[in-house]
């Protein structure tokens, strides 16, 4: 996941303000894909100590020349498997953030958190600062997880937290765009590969389960991180309106996606408020100027996105795959014959 640092650091000091990502400011003399490939292990460095870094300066101007930029600073682009919201393809590995109205928050996470194959670092790019809003918050995990109350955390560790999801052509991604097609056997087999427990519905909608760890070893620090998109994916951090409208139209049952603790019982309103205003006290976010390069280290670090007025285009990279073995972790599925084939529920 981090890439040895032989290389004599050569960038500038990194600024360090309460309530702001740590921020970097350049002037490069040559295109930013070259000043990229010459700066990739210092940059990944600054990663390595802070979680995250913001580059400004660089005057990024389209999608391909953040490619570039991305594939010279990573070793692997992944391409995204069980999306919970449509993306814009733009290249191999280069997406549009995630398809999310933009009066709405997105609250913070850890991307693809409940895959068993997920990003160790996230990549950012924006070409188009919002009117008002759409700043991309950073909290540091250790930081949150330390902060929240012991016996939540206690029984997350314990039995890890449960992802439901209802797929349809509706609301949020369908079954071609999370899995890359809608054929049924293919489907089915990534579902018993990535031990997920899978149902389809008589209307032919898929219903799924998936249980796994709240809580990760950092595979370089050995440090414990809250990693998971509990509150994010949880039907008390929707929109109250749009979770009534939901509810009316699918069932309660039906939501694109909700949240439980592994052992299959509820989430309560007060845990998720608790859990999001932990996440808010831990918070740092800078607005975005088009140009701007953000890196994070998606397991040491959540990200998330305010609300906004205005265009906003800004382009996701997820790259170096990740394991939940290779952070010394067993995904908590507690599944081990029911994901083998289809179930009931």
């Amino acid at each position: 996941m981090t890439p040895s640092f032989s290389t004599p650091l050569l960038l500038p000091d990194i600024e360090i303000s309460p309530g702001r990502p740590p921020l970097l400011t350049v002037s490069p003399a040559e295109p930013a894909p070259h000043w990229a490939a010459g700066q990739r292990d210092a940059l990944r460095a600054v990663v390595a100590e802070h979680g995250s870094v913001l580059v400004r300066g660089l005057g990024l101007r389209d999608a391909a020349e953040v490619g570039v930029v991305f594939r010279e600073l990573t070793d692997t682009l992944m391409t995204e498997k069980e999306a919970f919201a449509p993306r814009r393809t733009y290249a191999d590995g280069v997406y549009s953030s995630t398809a999310w109205p933009s009066n709405q928050p997105m609250c913070m996470h850890h991307e693809l958190s409940y895959t068993l194959e997920f990003p160790g670092l996230m990549l950012f790019a924006c070409l188009g600062a919002a009117e008002r809003g759409g700043a991309t918050g950073v909290a540091d995990a250790e930081a949150v997880l330390a902060a929240l109350p012991p016996e939540l955390t206690k029984r997350f560790e314990r039995d890890g937290w449960l992802l439901t999801r209802s797929y349809n052509d509706e609301i949020g991604a369908s079954v071609a765009e999370a899995f890359g097609t809608d054929d049924r056997t293919v489907v089915e087999a990534y579902c018993r590969a990535h031990s997920i427990e899978f149902a389809w519905q008589v209307d032919g909608s898929l219903h799924t389960r998936q249980r796994r760890a709240a809580v990760l070893r950092h595979p370089v620090t050995g440090r414990r991180c809250w990693f998971n998109q509990i509150a994010f994916l949880s039907e008390w951090t929707m929109d109250p309106e749009v979770r009534e409208y939901l509810v009316d139209m699918y069932g309660a049952d039906g939501l694109p996606f909700n949240t439980r603790y592994g052992d299959g019982d509820p989430i309560g309103a007060d845990v998720v408020e608790t859990l999001n205003e932990v996440y808010e006290a831990h918070t740092v976010r800078e607005p975005w100027r088009p140009g701007d390069l953000l890196l994070v280290d998606n397991i040491r670090s959540a990200h998330s996105r305010e609300p906004f007025e205005g265009p906003r285009e800004v382009l996701v990279g997820m790259a170096d795959p990740v394991r939940p073995t290779d952070c010394g972790t067993q995904h908590s599925d507690k599944q081990d014959s029911d994901s083998k084939d289809e179930v009931s529920f």
